[in-house]
């Protein structure tokens, strides 16, 4: 049946049947530029395109991870660059919440570990109004400011923190004239909160103590 198929292809449509015969050849391991005496050399460059965009691909998938055993998964480096972490640095986390936040591993495994819980959106907002507070420029401050509110303050945003109305309302009409300040009390909410019930249960999950125990293992 396929010896009759490919008769089919080679005399009806002969691109095709080319196309298939390369792909053959290659998943035989076979490199394209052994057979390339003849074909339009344009050909011989889309297909090298495709072979690096497969290789790409397959590099990307690679390298995730259903587990966090290897924790380059969760670094904010390149996917393949080795954990530079010290025993006593993963353990300083453990001092305060704020230790954890400063410091870039520890806020990239804080934030994968709120990935599990579904509430990343509060180290989200934080970290957005940590930037808008960096804001000097006058005519981006209001146009921040809105983006802000709307993906996270506002009645049913898309990534609505979990803050009391009071703060809500406050910083509803802080929009009305926008300052560096304008979210620093809904900001303090969310902080007091994952301070207080995210962060202990981030330092008993497996998250953390994997990640320790990989520390203390390059040691030995």
């Amino acid at each position: 049946m396929l010896l009759v198929i490919m008769c089919h292809l080679n005399t009806s449509f002969p691109s095709v049947a080319q196309g298939c015969q390369a792909q053959h050849r290659f998943s035989r391991g076979e490199s394209l530029r052994d057979h390339s005496v003849g074909e339009d050399p344009r050909a011989e460059r889309t297909g090298q395109r495709q072979n690096r965009g497969m290789r790409t691909r397959l590099g990307c998938l690679s390298h995730k991870s259903d587990s966090y055993n290897d924790f380059t998964a969760i670094l904010p480096d390149k996917p393949n660059r080795a954990l530079k972490l010290s025993t006593e640095e993963a353990s300083r986390w453990a001092d305060s919440f704020d230790v954890l936040l400063s410091h870039k591993y520890g806020l990239a495994a804080f934030r994968a570990f709120l990935k599990t819980e579904f509430s990343e959106e509060n180290l989200e907002f934080w970290l957005a109004c940590e930037d808008f507070k960096k804001t000097r420029s006058a005519a981006k401050l209001a146009s921040k400011a809105q983006r802000i509110f709307e993906e996270f303050i506002d009645v049913q945003a898309p990534r609505e923190v979990n803050i009391d109305f009071q703060t809500r309302e406050l910083t509803r009409r802080n929009m009305q004239e926008p300052s560096l300040s304008c979210f620093d009390q809904a900001q303090g909410k969310v902080h007091s909160l994952m301070e207080k019930d995210s962060y202990p249960r981030f330092l008993r999950s497996k998250i953390y103590t994997d990640l320790l125990s990989q520390t203390q293992r390059r040691l030995s």
